[in-house]
């Protein structure tokens, strides 16, 4: 698999016009940003940012975007950023092939998350943009940002009623949550983007467990699947933007809090975009039937993920660190109660 959401099904395009470059001074800075998504993805979780930091930044700075594997495929993201080769990218650190200690956790990490709110305080509260920041100095790249996307959910061909029908079933996901599902029984497949939506119509996949229901709609998966389950294994893909430590260290203080802003634009526009987006289509979406495993059920797997993180923190003493974070978030949270957990 070569990237987590990899939306161009043609060559790759060139870059679009509304975000080209234009004719500049000698003198402004020109950076190069590959984002994992792909154009019709891109719209909302990428292009309002740059747009706005492109206008703001005027003659001094510009940002050419370029959409999922226009440069680089996105498993070489992050070797090309550390090389150089492009000066910032917009990934988890899964997809990008991150070499870090903190790779398990980014994308969907089982039950990590339950609402797209726990991301950004997991980071900027309880201690996750300091560890990210050291696993990233290490190899010469900067975490500027944590954000987060939409819930992880089952799109499926046959209804997903209880766990025993998820037995079998062979799904396309990310690995680190197909390591943890394949213990009910679900069968982990490993495929181009591209070649999705056909495998779920020729039969060669049985569901996809790779976004939330907007996700499923925008890139086509609502059309060649039948269900959406209503149970997810987290409640928000974390994401973040990185950059080239010397070109980050090159900018004027403030080019880098523009930059900044301009990311942290981009983090409530999803938080908005995704929370509503979510509803909706469970509301008035025609095109996928909910379905729902019991709660008294479903508590077999979120107990399964208890044990789960137990297992990644034995394999390093950072990974233990932040494995501790999220235990501690969430006894927090189911501390405090409603609305912050429920049950």
């Amino acid at each position: 698999m070569t990237t987590r959401r990899k939306f161009l099904t043609g060559a790759a395009a060139a870059a679009p016009a509304a975000l080209a470059t234009p004719a500049l001074a000698q003198s402004t800075i020109k950076w190069r940003m590959q984002t994992y998504a792909g154009p019709a993805l891109a719209e909302h979780v990428i292009d309002p940012a740059i747009k706005m930091f492109n206008t703001i930044a005027g003659d001094r700075m510009q940002i050419e975007l370029f959409y999922a594997d226009q440069l680089v495929p996105t498993g070489e993201l992050f070797r090309a950023m550390q090389r150089g080769t492009i000066d910032a990218v917009q990934s988890d650190d899964d997809s990008m092939a991150s070499p870090t200690e903190v790779t398990v956790f980014g994308g969907y990490f089982p039950f990590a998350s339950r609402y797209s709110l726990d991301v950004p305080v997991l980071f900027n509260q309880y201690g996750l943009n300091e560890i990210w920041d050291e696993e990233y100095s290490k190899v010469g790249v900067k975490h500027i940002s944590a954000g987060s996307w939409d819930p992880c959910h089952f799109a499926t061909k046959d209804p997903i009623r209880s766990l025993k029908d998820l037995e079998g079933k062979r799904v396309f996901t990310f690995p680190t949550a197909g390591r943890f599902l394949a213990q009910f029984g679900v069968v982990p497949v490993t495929l181009p983007w591209e070649d999705i939506e056909v495998a779920v119509q020729t039969g060669e996949l049985d569901g996809i467990a790779w976004s939330g229901i907007t996700e499923d709609y925008t890139v086509g998966w609502a059309d060649v699947t039948n269900y959406f389950l209503t149970n997810n294994i987290s409640g928000a893909w974390a994401g973040s933007f990185f950059a080239n430590m010397d070109r980050w260290n090159e900018l004027p203080e403030d080019l880098q809090t523009l930059f900044r802003v301009c990311c942290d634009q981009s983090h409530y526009y999803r938080q908005w975009w995704y929370w509503g987006g979510e509803a909706s289509l469970r509301v008035d979406g025609t095109k996928m039937e909910l379905t729902t495993i019991p709660d008294a059920e479903w508590q077999t797997v979120e107990d399964a993920a208890v044990k789960f993180w137990d297992e990644i923190a034995a394999e390093s003493e950072t990974k233990a660190r932040v494995v501790e974070i999220f235990r501690k978030y969430n006894s927090d949270m189911a501390k405090a109660g409603r609305p912050y957990r429920y049950g």
